[in-house]
């Protein structure tokens, strides 16, 4: 039986999304897209995780368009398809109500960097590559992903990066905010288990509202922000699981 394009599977309390075609660095396809919206459902519905990493297979993260299957040539409807499936997954992405944490190594380009754009925090290899070379083969950024680099890297850089084609390193992608972390590939994983498991110590509740807040505040006027932050805490403090950490808070104080 051949193994899908991308795997679920759970560590802890973290679910882990593996795009899984490593032979062709995890370039995108149909069916790539087609399982990876499928994975991030299991994964928004799988009760045990408090919150997800999203990888790929072998030596890259995502290479993008996969060029041998485009060269082929595709019809104008499977470039809706294509389009689509893409942009679903954005939608997907924001509606999964759980951290989720892009693990890079290797090349993230195209619709891979943009995948690595959607998730919530960016954590990178040392050999790790960032792009977008779609301009330089007559085409164009897909996923928000024109949105997305220019909210996390300002105006002037995502317009150099998306005009220009050029690749940056894992250490470049540091300092101009593109990823949170660079650390040796070995570490890579316990890395992002790590952070998850300082995630996932915090409130469920709190931790989605306080996602869909920051998301939907890209979009919103000061008002509007405070409106969405007031009916966030009021539901907070009228959850049961916000009195068990204050109390358990208290506790663990007076034991000190």
């Amino acid at each position: 039986m051949e193994e899908s394009t991308v795997l679920y599977h759970k560590k802890e309390n973290v679910g882990i999304i593996t795009l899984n075609r490593p032979e062709r660095l995890n370039a995108i396809t149909d069916d790539l897209l087609c399982h990876f919206i499928e994975k991030i459902g299991v994964a928004k519905h799988d009760q045990e995780v408090a919150s997800v990493i999203l990888t790929g297979a072998g030596r890259a993260f995502c290479a993008g368009e996969d060029l041998k299957e485009t060269s082929l040539g595709k019809t104008s409807e499977q470039w809706v398809r294509e389009i689509d499936g893409l942009q679903e997954i954005q939608r997907a992405i924001l509606g999964l109500g759980k951290p989720l944490i892009a693990v890079v190594r290797g090349y993230a380009v195209g619709g891979g960097l943009e995948f690595a754009l959607s998730c919530d925090i960016r954590i990178a290899a040392q050999d790790a590559k960032f792009g977008f070379p779609e301009t330089g083969i007559g085409l164009t950024v897909t996923t928000a992903g024109t949105k997305l680099i220019t909210q996390i890297v300002g105006l002037g850089k995502a317009k150099e990066m998306i005009f220009t084609g050029e690749f940056i390193d894992a250490a470049e992608a540091l300092k101009i905010g593109l990823v949170n972390k660079v650390v040796p590939e070995e570490q890579l994983l316990e890395e992002a288990l790590n952070m998850c498991r300082k995630i996932n110590s915090h409130s469920a509740l709190a931790l989605r509202l306080s996602r869909i807040a920051i998301d939907q505040g890209l979009h919103s006027s000061f008002e509007q922000t405070l409106e969405i932050e007031a009916a966030h805490l009021l539901a907070c403090v009228n959850s049961q699981e916000q009195q068990d950490l204050v109390e358990q808070k208290l506790k663990t104080m007076q034991e000190k």
